[in-house]
């Protein structure tokens, strides 16, 4: 099932240009209205229900039908955003609510180097890395240049390695 932005929860993030659900959606679905200032899935058959912009909307205004595989048919689940982690609230048909807490990092946050600059002979047509530069010559560009076989050595690789006849 679709996403499903509640009229009466949502607020628009405030009357910007773009809310938070339009920027995160990765199919780009989310609208916002210009009149009403709400937002809306535009596509409801396009969505990946990936959860994004119900963990991003920051009045919990965007629900999804749950997965199968960990909440059944009518069961309900929430997420709870915060600074450090994510809380799930999963509320099922019988009325039992189990709530799951995971970290949102792993890292700690700017622990990341960034990548490393072009390499200066960077081609697409070669099958190196980006950041890796030519290795000097060994037997990388031995196996891309041709070989000359001398013509004995041709015969004595086409008599070992053909399959022998028997004369009748």
């Amino acid at each position: 099932m679709p996403t499903y932005v509640d009229p009466a929860k949502c607020d628009g993030c405030k009357g910007g240009q773009r809310t938070a659900c339009m920027y995160v959606c990765p199919n780009d679905l989310m609208l916002l209205d210009s009149t009403s200032m709400k937002a809306f899935n535009q596509e409801p058959d396009a969505c990946w229900e990936c959860y994004s912009c119900v963990k991003i909307c920051p009045q919990g205004a965007i629900s999804v039908r749950p997965y199968a595989d960990f909440a059944p048919l009518g069961g309900v689940c929430l997420p709870l955003r915060g600074s450090q982690q994510i809380s799930w609230t999963v509320r099922f048909r019988n009325g039992l609510q189990k709530r799951f807490s995971f970290p949102i990092r792993t890292t700690a946050e700017d622990s990341i180097e960034p990548p490393a600059p072009l390499a200066q002979d960077a081609s697409l047509e070669d099958n190196r890395l980006s950041t890796e530069a030519a290795p000097a010559a060994g037997p990388a560009q031995a196996m891309q240049t041709s070989a000359a076989v001398s013509e004995p050595d041709k015969q004595r690789i086409f008599r070992t390695h053909s399959p022998r006849r028997e004369d009748a």
